[in-house]
């Protein structure tokens, strides 16, 4: 692959880990200039979740160095999170994914207009005592992100924030929890079928450590603002992406 393009790749892979940091969502970006390059599709899906999983463990150790991750929850969120996208890999040969884009574009309009009606807890880092919900929204989303994948962040953090009576921040860094656990169980499944091009993956994986931890930085410094401002702005370019996905 020429320089300039892989130059190209690590500046749309920094972005995306901002994004990503921020409301998830990141994968809008890179998916797309990964395929640009003319890489067939699995090998750009599994590149993308290569150099992903670098921007969520970045996040994830800037929130969790700035105190705003539940460690508690964090426990069993993990592990729950890698299980359940375990599950959902597996369930991908047995199920069409593509039979889900409509469940999930109502999915995301509803999870945008809950946000935007639902008032999130004002303190940053209150706890959470919704140990049980948590579990469940860590395991079945986790499974989704296994199986489908488009919205994982954005669902995290509004059922954190709707369910379990987060603020948008706190909600944003315990997504995190989640979605490094899911992009590890990816990883390892996209690796075990050789899907992953890692002289692409490894140079694009340092956009997304430095977007991922200027990501978390934004969204503690902007708080709940910055964090439902991206979370509605991804949530509409993913709605827009699975439908047009639908009507092509």
């Amino acid at each position: 692959m020429p320089l300039s393009t892989t130059l190209a790749l690590v500046a749309a892979a920094l972005f995306a880990g901002i994004v990503d940091a921020i409301a998830g969502g990141g994968g809008l970006i890179t998916v797309p200039a990964l395929l640009a390059t003319g890489l067939p599709p699995h090998l750009a899906l599994g590149t993308n979740k290569g150099q992903s999983v670098f921007g969520s463990g970045a996040a994830l150790a800037a929130f969790w160095r700035a105190g705003r991750v539940d460690r508690r929850q964090a426990l069993y969120a993990f592990p729950l999170g890698l299980l359940g996208s375990a599950c959902g890999a597996a369930l991908v040969s047995a199920i069409s994914p593509a039979a889900l884009r409509p469940i999930v574009i109502g999915m995301l309009i509803g999870a945008a207009a809950l946000l935007l009606i639902r008032k999130p807890a004002r303190a940053d880092d209150a706890p959470d005592p919704h140990w049980g919900i948590a579990a469940l929204l860590a395991f079945t989303i986790g499974a989704y992100d296994g199986f489908f994948g488009p919205g994982t962040g954005t669902f995290l953090i509004v059922g954190f924030v709707a369910l379990c009576d987060r603020s948008l921040v706190h909600a944003s860094a315990d997504a995190k929890v989640v979605n490094f656990a899911s992009n590890i169980a990816a990883v390892t499944v996209f690796s075990f079928h050789h899907a992953i091009l890692w002289t692409v993956s490894l140079p694009m994986a340092l956009g997304q450590l430095l977007g991922g931890i200027v990501g978390a930085h934004f969204a503690m410094r902007g708080g709940a603002r910055v964090v439902r401002a991206m979370v509605l702005l991804v949530s509409g370019a993913l709605i827009a992406k699975l439908v047009y996905d639908l009507v092509r």
